[in-house]
């Protein structure tokens, strides 16, 4: 489809699904117990050629990590962002024809950030809505366009990156260095077969059946010892305060001796998590001498550190990561908004990003493609994504050049967003070998099928991938 060719979005809508987490998750301070999950469904038309296409995206609204406000409720922070994100769909319609998904990105953003300022100005709020939950409102209806640009194409999604399909190279997203760039570096052109799966080890979670109170019975694994057994995982993400540095040694020390008991033979990869929570590069420092003196073979082990220090890398400028990072690769999340951000951190020391669907997928590519130019680490998390947003979480990450692993914890916290989408993609939520198949997510559009039983009748060509 060439640069000529322009799609409109006929119509949109929106709804709300809510669900209880089986266990509370914490990390940096907050415990949340329960998720609302947002869905887009739209319908774009190429009149050229008399086509219409149909396309969804969903979304856990984790505003506990895209929000946490002093001054807002959870509640208030939650019930803003959705209806900023239902305003944001109730605008697709009035969006400019464009050619391609990161065509309407563009236009979304900017609407998003005046619906934004215009919410947080009817409600009287206190501050204004973070760009972090700004992104997050407008993450679905980008995952719902690029699903249906590559449904009206009969392809898969991350097939539709090339030059013939966007018309241009991506300099106007990332800027004169890339005159003459594509996706072709960063992006690959069918999905990685398997990744390993990054389990998440809270800040509330047993480790081992001595420090497991109160026994939840619904057959599911309970202890960190126990999911290492039932899934044969090799890869932990693990959440630590940032404030205590006895506490946080002895977590990891921990851990480190519950996978040796469990897997001595096995390789073993850990991301450590601080939650912004570090006041500065030394404490990070102390961690990393402290762990070699206390569990040295546990170093090794040690993949990468996620975002020790607060979301507003300028806030601080005479903090950086230069000292950390020529010991392990440190990579911003919540600091990753845009690209000045990215160059930012980059200045500051930081050696790698971490990209989330739920910071959109159009800026999730775009960012990939900036990393590999700029010889960063990439890395794709989720937000306790469930169903739909897992799988879309896995299809980019099986995508991104050079990853082998992808983040997936609703399957710990909230199974229950999972069960619909047992009967068609099992093995995506009831991991074996520690790894999920993505080579399943080689479909058209994001490249998986929707469950009928989710499905109007409107909808119902997306059962098929």
């Amino acid at each position: 489809m060439s640069k000529s060719t322009k799609l409109t979005v006929v119509e949109a809508e929106s709804e709300k699904f809510p669900f209880v987490y089986r266990t509370p998750l914490k990390f940096g301070g907050r415990v949340v117990k329960d998720v609302t999950v947002f869905r887009t469904s739209l319908t774009i038309e190429d009149k050229a050629k008399k086509k219409t296409a149909v396309g969804m995206g969903e979304m856990t609204m984790g505003t506990a990590w895209a929000w946490p406000s002093k001054q807002l409720s959870p509640e208030m922070a939650l019930r803003t962002v959705v209806t900023l994100a239902d305003r944001i769909v109730q605008a697709l319609p009035e969006l400019e024809p464009a050619s391609h998904p990161l065509y309407f990105w563009t236009q979304i953003k900017a609407i998003a950030k005046a619906k934004a300022a215009e919410l947080a100005d009817a409600m009287k709020l206190t501050e204004p809505i973070p760009d972090l939950a700004i992104a997050l409102a407008a993450s679905t209806a980008d995952i719902a366009l690029h699903d249906a640009y590559g449904r009206l194409n009969n392809a898969n999604a991350f097939d539709c990156l090339s030059p013939d399909h966007i018309g241009s190279d991506l300099s106007p997203w990332l800027g004169e260095d890339f005159v003459g760039k594509h996706f072709q570096d960063a992006i690959l052109s069918k999905p990685t077969s398997t990744l390993a799966l990054y389990h998440l080890v809270g800040s509330l979670d047993p480790l081992s059946t001595a420090d497991l109170s109160k026994p939840i019975g619904d057959g599911l694994p309970e202890t960190l010892e126990e999911w290492i057994r039932a899934q044969h995982l090799s890869h932990l993400k693990i959440k630590l305060t940032g404030q205590d540095l006895d506490a946080d040694v002895g977590r990891l020390v921990e851990i480190e001796r519950i996978a040796m008991r469990v897997a001595p033979t096995r390789t073993w990869s850990y991301s450590m998590d601080f939650n912004e929570a570090c006041e500065n590069e030394d404490y990070v420092i102390d961690f990393l001498e402290r762990i070699d003196r206390l569990a040295r073979e546990a170093i090794g082990k040690l993949h990468y550190i996620e975002q020790p220090m607060g979301r507003d890398l300028r806030a601080r400028k005479e903090v950086t990561m230069h000292r950390v990072s020529r010991l392990k690769p440190v990579v911003i999340d919540e600091s990753l908004t845009d690209l000045d951000a990215f160059m930012f951190a980059k200045q500051q020391g930081y050696s790698g990003i971490a990209i989330k669907a739920c910071k959109g997928l159009s800026d999730s590519l775009l960012f990939a493609a900036a990393a590999k130019h700029y010889g960063l680490k990439c890395y794709v998390q989720d937000l306790t994504c469930v169903g739909a947003s897992f799988l879309t979480s896995a299809s980019l990450a099986s995508r991104i050049a050079g990853l082998t692993a992808v983040e997936g914890n609703g399957r710990q916290y909230c199974p229950a967003g999972n069960k619909d989408w047992e009967s068609l993609y099992r093995p995506m939520f009831k991991v074996l070998g520690g790894v999920v198949p993505t080579e399943l997510l080689g479909g058209v559009g994001l490249g998986f099928a929707w469950p009928r039983n989710l499905l109007s009748k409107k909808y119902a060509s997306l059962a098929q991938g």
